[in-house]
């Protein structure tokens, strides 16, 4: 069953949680906002949904709290750190930062990150950036979790790819990952009984479905564009692990701790004024949204949308109404803000 949380009461339980832990609290304010930020959006399956995964991680000793990113390399407009399989979270946000603080200087900024751990939603570090006026791509590998095209076990990552713009009238943010739907989006669709709007993988006779739970069993999940998401996973991963030192795919599940344990990152910022005037700028963005605007949409009375104005719609109503929480899954997060320390 569903019930809507205000964002304040979900960003106190989360960072209670998290400081409960172990995190230190200023660790525990920044990923309990981004997750509760995540939540706000619409995308559940990132955001209190993954609270509990993170946590396990924890506990595990497969993220070390306490620890932050290293420089390993500076070239310039290209540097490269060490992660220290830190937060994922802190980690992402710490790269950005230094790629904007490059950009800054030299128009582009490239950030690096090996030996990293799960960042949560990519999307958070491309509207961090498009906040503070600059465009970004991002991307990260992950560990094997997808067939690559034409086979049936998993042997590449669904790696996810971030491109941001900023826009006075709201950000245009791209939020991909290299599968059809995420497995998030399959657990979230399966949480609330319902189905893939298109076919999202196999079951377990090889046939398409848009059925999650037989997708989520075989762990054959659909490339998006089926051999053209395949091949842009593997070059993702490949370029991710050669720009940061770090490992691939195939090397992440060597580590064996967990989702995207000892992953590779590439954070990207570009100073788009340093190249155009804020007319010209405006001026690409405007005339693009209103020829999408103006296309005609399949179903009557449907609308086109721009990349991430569906977040930003989703953003108001949740902040008016409440973020939506499956009470399983919110309980559980109760309880682990709860928990007393051993």
């Amino acid at each position: 069953m569903m019930k809507r949380i205000s964002f304040d009461d979900m960003f106190t339980t989360i960072k209670q949680a998290f400081i409960l832990a172990g995190l230190p609290e200023d660790k525990a304010t920044v990923c309990a906002r981004t997750h509760t930020e995540t939540s706000r959006d619409g995308v559940y399956s990132h955001g209190l949904n993954r609270v509990e995964r993170f946590l396990d991680f924890v506990s595990k000793g497969w993220v070390d709290v306490h620890a932050e990113p290293s420089l390993d390399v500076n070239l310039g407009s290209i540097e490269i750190y060490n992660g220290n399989m830190g937060i994922g979270i802190t980690n992402s946000i710490f790269a950005m930062d230094r790629a904007m603080d490059i950009a800054k200087q030299y128009g582009l900024g490239l950030v690096a990150l090996n030996n990293t751990t799960h960042w949560m939603r990519g999307g958070s570090y491309g509207w961090q950036a498009a906040d503070k006026g600059y465009m970004a791509i991002c991307w990260t590998n992950t560990e094997s979790c997808m067939p690559a095209w034409g086979a049936t076990s998993g042997g590449i990552g669904n790696n996810p790819f971030i491109m941001a713009i900023p826009r006075q009238g709201g950000h245009v943010v791209f939020d991909m990952a290299m599968s059809q739907y995420s497995y998030g989006k399959l657990e979230t669709t399966r949480l609330n009984n319902g189905k893939l709007p298109f076919p999202g993988g196999f079951d377990q006779d090889g046939k398409l479905t848009d059925e999650p739970a037989p997708i989520e069993a075989t762990r054959r999940i659909l490339p998006t564009g089926y051999w053209k998401g395949s091949g842009l996973a593997v070059m993702l991963d490949l370029f991710s692990a050669i720009l940061s030192k770090g490992r691939t795919t195939a090397d992440i599940d060597l580590v064996g701790k967990g989702a995207c344990g000892g992953c590779s990152q590439v954070f990207i910022a570009i100073d788009p004024l340093k190249i155009n005037d804020q007319a010209f700028l405006d001026q690409a963005l405007e005339h693009t949204i209103t020829q999408l605007r103006n296309s005609t949409p399949v179903t009557a009375g449907g609308e086109v949308n721009y990349p991430g104005e569906r977040s930003l719609k989703t953003r108001s109503e949740n902040m008016k109404l409440g973020i939506p929480v499956d009470e399983g899954v919110w309980k559980k997060v109760v309880a682990f803000s709860q928990a007393k320390k051993s």
